[in-house]
């Protein structure tokens, strides 16, 4: 059972921030309200257990559901006092003096009316507490008997190997790891739930254990008891029971002369690992472990290599479906008229064998009626099919799930808002999440984003979500939910009334009060009308291009934070966005790719919002109301849109993109008082002279991007310029020459920049070293000057250079840089420039000193080479083309060669 927080998490402290503020409450209103931050912070951490310890109980469930809509409706009135008694900007002369008076007659109303709404609150409170207690019948409960349960991933280490499919060959790489000449003792199989981790591990381990004097397959799980996990794994390697009290130095004395393999399946926890290797001898090579586990930080803490488990390829995964429902091998046996529906199942089982192995157990008494199988397909992600197989797999997701700590569980639970397939932009659910409160601030100064952010990742590391790279930075820009994940959250958010979808298959929330609102299409409009009588409450509304006509007017979403209308043509649904500014609560605006041409003013009535998304618009110009948005943190707009004047008063800003002409040159100074941006862009029509002097200032930059349009980079225009120990990103190489490389360009001062796109005029062999240094460079565009300063000498990258390099670029050297052995192991993309034959330069050896080395990289893909020589001979470029090709056909990736001339 899934029991979120509701609200509390980011209710708690708006309570303590009344407390605090200058809001004139009424005599004994203070009281009451920590009366309530005591009680509901009790409440709060009740929740919390009750998810941690994953009870099942029916009047926990009730209790939970009125804590949290009662989080819900405290946070909107609160909120709603805290805009109201607050007032607003007001005109000048006779009518501000009337106004002002009216204004105080309409504050003291509005404490007064607070004042009540929290006296109704609390009596809210004190009955939920009252209504548990009176109906509690917990001597009733302890009286049950408890269900025992097996764990459903047992079974997988009693397959039979025949009826295995596509493991042949990742058994056979997982032992070529172990048993190689690489002295890897150690192997961790990583994957998402029920991809068959522990199915390969027993393949390895029945294929090797043969070869060893003895061996243990231990099943750690995610509760792992010692007393029972050490015994059993000294039976397992000794063939007796333990003798002595101490069993763990029984295990390691008996393995100090043993060759063994031991496989510790599904460890959860490092602190479970560093157990075991209290039992694991000192200085004996002889032993091999395999382990398997869901979270990559486990398997990097625990050391050794690492495995990432891939799903099934189609062809298996055929294999895999029809050998299951028909019981043979003959793939052939599946009925042509159920061809086309078991590829869609297929599709959506996305090659999870356990996907695939409790499909097939729902199809097996279907025999070939393709309408049977449809009606299989059309349940798949609802969550609606009762079937013992079904609910196996759900259990075995549900342990990944549970094992999260709340914060991560309701971030996952929001995922649900988005449609099967859909490619969720890691920015954007962010910021998404922070509006929604999900999001507290860390420690160490960390912001809301990166807060996020780490969530992010340790939801990719649970392999809950799966990754999107882009393929210059390295970064994981967007994720995917796999189906079998989205329809276990659907069903948790369906039960909780987290979120309502509407979408092909209906509606999934009840017909109570909607909290989160997402329209996916426009084929269940009859819904509408139960849903549009209860968005009053609705805290996040999502709208998909394919729902457009169901959008509903903006002046009913009196309580919402969340309004995402994502590539949604607002031509034709008719809504005037001037009903924006009534939004008060609004604290995420996405209005990218909407079809707009213009902000209205009342976008300035927005006290609350946090993020505003016009990107991919039409918008020239936004309204100079904008720059009273002084809680804006991430501002997103296209090159061509030009910020009003005043947006230094945006102090909150973190992200920020500037085109800066003649008549926004105030912009830059301005720019000098958003002390918390981290993502700037910049884009001058010349090149500003005062820039460093703001740059400067701003010390918590990770991202820097600045382009000049004119072409006519500066030469030494950043020289001056000391980037702060963030940086991840840095591309200037369109704006400006570095004379040289900067002294804090190297690892110690910026150990995780990724990004680096620059133009240095005179590059000296150890500067090539000192960037090949960069513990976590991905993408790198080097540009040097070396032609007109008459630099001739050839570059080496050594050995050992650029270790996490995927995408690089030279450009500008004179004669080919060459690659050692060793030197770039894992890049893919390779972009050079030649000078052929320039006069008074020779070349050392009959190809033209094309000997570069691109043999020594290993995982080379494409190489594009660009001749710059005016000189050359067609002759002799087409010898350097054939000398070029012949290296790329000797390369044993066979990289697609490029030539441009």
């Amino acid at each position: 059972m899934e029991v979120a927080t509701g609200a509390l998490p980011s209710l708690i402290p708006k309570l303590a921030d009344l407390l605090k503020g200058e809001y004139n409450l009424q005599k004994g209103v203070k009281g009451e309200i920590m009366f309530l931050q005591a009680e509901l912070e009790a409440m709060k951490t009740a929740l919390e257990k009750l998810s941690s310890d994953r009870i099942d109980d029916k009047q926990d469930k009730i209790w939970a559901r009125d804590v949290r809509e009662l989080s819900y409706d405290i946070e909107d009135s609160i909120d709603t006092f805290m805009i109201r008694g607050d007032g607003r900007s007001e005109p000048h002369g006779f009518k501000k003096f009337i106004d002002r008076r009216l204004g105080l007659l309409t504050r003291a109303r509005i404490r007064h009316r607070i004042a009540t709404d929290i006296r109704d609150i609390k009596n809210r409170v004190i009955e939920v507490h009252e209504r548990r207690e009176r109906y509690k019948i917990s001597s009733v409960a302890d009286a049950q008997p408890v269900k025992v349960t097996s764990d459903p991933r047992l079974f997988s280490q009693y397959t039979k190997e025949t009826e295995l499919v596509g493991i042949e060959e990742t058994r056979d790489e997982i032992i070529k790891i172990l048993m190689g000449r690489n002295d890897n003792k150690i192997v961790s199989i990583v994957g998402f739930g029920g991809l068959g981790k522990t199915t390969l591990a027993k393949a390895v381990y029945d294929k090797l254990r043969a070869q060893f004097d003895c061996s243990a397959f231990v099943s750690v799980s995610q509760n792992p008891h010692e007393d029972k996990l050490f015994p059993d794994m000294f039976y397992q390697v000794a063939k007796k029971n333990n003798s002595r009290i101490n069993v763990i130095d029984e295990i390691k004395e008996f393995l100090q002369s043993k060759r063994c393999i031991i496989v510790l399946d599904d460890i959860w926890d490092i602190s479970v690992w560093n157990l075991m290797t209290y039992a694991l001898p000192d200085n004996n090579d002889g032993y091999r472990i395999i382990t398997t586990t869901r979270n990559f930080n486990v398997a990097q803490q625990v050391g050794g290599a690492y495995y990432k488990l891939k799903p099934l390829c189609l062809e298996d995964s055929k294999i895999l479906l029809h050998r299951r429902i028909f019981a043979n091998e003959d793939t052939d046996k599946c009925p042509d008229q159920t061809a086309e529906v078991s590829d869609k199942i297929l599709k959506k089982c996305a090659g999870v064998p356990l996907a695939i192995v409790t499909i097939a157990s729902l199809l097996a008494n279907k025999g070939g009626n393709i309408i049977e199988w449809y009606k299989v397909y059309k349940c798949m992600g609802t969550g609606l099919e009762n079937n013992t197989a079904v609910s196996n797999m759900r259990k075995i997701l549900s342990l990944s799930y549970y094992d999260m700590p709340s914060h991560l569980r309701i971030c996952l639970l929001y995922l649900s808002v988005f449609p099967e397939d859909y490619m969720i932009n890691k920015v954007r659910l962010i910021n998404m999440w922070i509006a929604e409160g999900f999001i507290q601030y860390g420690k160490h100064g960390q912001s809301l984003f990166d807060v996020g952010e780490s969530y992010f990742n340790d939801l990719l590391n649970r392999s809950m979500i799966q990754p999107v790279h882009d393929w210059y930075s390295g970064v994981i820009e967007e994720c995917r939910v796999h189906d079998m994940v989205l329809d276990l959250i659907r069903s948790l958010s369906n039960e909780d009334n987290f979120v309502a979808v509407l979408n092909d298959t209906g509606t999934t929330s009840p017909p109570n009060a909607i909290r989160r609102l997402s329209l996916q299409n426009a084929k269940e409009d009859h819904s509408m009308t139960w849903i549009a009588k209860r968005l009053q409450q609705v805290r996040s509304v999502l709208l998909f291009a394919s729902a457009v006509p169901l959008m509903l007017a903006l002046e009913n979403f009196r309580v919402t934070r969340v309004l995402d209308l994502h590539g949604c043509n607002l031509s034709q649904c008719h809504n005037d966005l001037k009903h924006l500014g009534k939004l008060y609560h609004l604290r995420y605006l996405g209005l990218r790719g909407t079809s707009i041409a213009q902000l209205p003013r009342e976008i300035g009535n927005l006290p609350f919002i946090q993020t505003l998304d016009i990107t991919r618009n039409k918008i020239t110009s936004l309204p100079p109301t904008v720059v009273h948005l002084r809680n804006l943190m991430f501002l997103y707009t296209d090159w061509s849109t030009r910020l009003p004047s005043g947006i230094g008063n945006m102090t909150c800003l973190e992200n920020l993109l500037l085109h800066i002409d003649d008549s926004t040159m105030d912009a830059i100074e301005e720019m000098g008082q958003l002390l918390e941006l981290r993502v700037l862009r910049i884009v001058f029509n010349k090149w500003h002279n005062n820039l460093v002097e703001y740059l400067r200032k701003l010390q918590k930059i990770k991202n820097l991007y600045i382009e000049v349009i004119d072409g006519r980079r500066s030469i030494g225009g950043l020289d001056a310029w000391v980037a702060p120990q963030h940086l991840c990103r840095l591309d200037t190489v369109r704006s400006c020459w570095f004379s040289t490389l900067p002294s804090w360009m190297n690892r110690s001062v910026l150990p995780n920049l990724s990004f680096l796109w620059i133009a240095v005029r005179e590059l000296q062999l150890k500067d090539l070293e000192i960037l090949g240094r960069l513990p976590a460079l991905y993408s790198l565009q080097l540009e040097v000057d070396h032609l007109s300063l008459g630099i001739h000498g050839r570059f080496v990258v050594g050995a050992g250079s650029f270790p996490c390099l995927v995408h690089c670029k030279f450009w500008g050297f004179v004669e080919p840089v060459v690659f050692q052995q060793g030197a770039m192991p894992r890049l893919r993309e390779l972009y050079l420039d030649l000078f052929l034959m320039w006069e008074g330069i020779e070349t050392s050896s009959s190809d033209g000193g094309l000997d570069m080395g691109i043999g020594n990289l290993p995982l080379l893909q494409d190489v594009f080479i660009d001749f710059r020589s005016e000189v050359a001979s067609t002759e002799e470029v087409d010898r350097v083309k054939d000398t070029l090709s012949r290296a790329a056909e000797i390369h044993p990736n066979h990289p697609h060669l490029t030539v441009l001339r």
